[in-house]
């Protein structure tokens, strides 16, 4: 379901591609039908967040089919089970997520806004969906197992991304980079472990939480420089402003 993290990557490929961004047929009639099923799939997967929003994680799927306006059995047409929702709303709650934590990891920014910006991408996003955050970190439904591990898949890819770009920023001081991948694991650690914590207690404002977790990796960051003898300043931008790109595999559209 997730990809490999791509770096400065090209369009793989040069083949037309439909509004959907799978390739056509060429058969018209084929390609109409096809189209028509996956933006009904995206609907009820759309259906499925607000019913989730309703019910919490223990909904069904007749709360889904009401909140869409259809029956069960057309439901159940485009997927195959309660799992193939579940695989759905993880592939659409990953879009969500990279969709805004993308562009804050790669900001122009000074390095103390640039943390503040990501993190608070990633507690905006817990905060606005936070029974489709517990139905995916819970990994199944009450009464059906799910061979998905969304969340899992999601923490490696943004881990795998934070490594190249540790690892780039050390080598342009300098430092030795194989501190980069144990050290990236150890920050989406944190910070998914903080936010589950936040999302069931909320003794503390978003903006406070994400000021303290923004506070503590910095204070991480800069131990670790000034032990190399280097001095950032975290309120300036740095000369080269290192990027990542996110890839994720074709999201299952028939």
């Amino acid at each position: 379901m997730v990809g490999r993290v791509k770096r400065n990557s090209k369009q793989a490929s040069k083949q037309p591609a439909s509004s959907s961004g799978e390739p056509e047929t060429g058969d018209a009639r084929r390609d109409r039908w096809r189209k028509h099923r996956i933006a009904r799939r995206a609907e009820f997967v759309e259906a499925a967040l607000r019913a989730l929003d309703q019910h919490g994680p223990d909904l069904g799927m007749e709360d889904v089919a009401a909140e869409a306006g259809v029956t069960k059995p057309v439901l159940y047409r485009h997927f195959e089970d309660k799992a193939d929702l579940f695989v759905a709303l993880g592939q659409r709650g990953t879009n969500i997520l990279f969709e805004r934590l993308i562009p804050a990891i790669n900001a122009e920014l000074a390095p103390l806004p640039r943390i503040r910006m990501a993190l608070d991408a990633f507690f905006g996003v817990i905060e606005e969906h936070p029974n489709l955050y517990r139905l995916l970190a819970r990994g199944s439904w009450p009464d059906k197992p799910v061979d998905s591990d969304v969340v899992a898949e999601d923490k490696e890819l943004i881990a795998t991304a934070l490594t190249a770009l540790l690892g780039d920023y050390m080598r342009m001081f300098n430092m030795d980079s194989g501190a980069a991948e144990p050290w990236a694991h150890g920050i989406v650690g944190l910070v998914q472990n903080t936010g589950e914590w936040w999302l069931e207690r909320r003794s503390m404002s978003r903006d406070s939480v994400v000021e303290y977790l923004t506070q503590l990796i910095w204070a991480a960051i800069d131990g670790l420089l000034r032990q190399r003898g280097v001095v950032v300043d975290p309120n300036l931008p740095l000369e080269q402003n290192k990027v990542v790109q996110l890839a994720r595999g074709k999201d299952e559209t028939a």
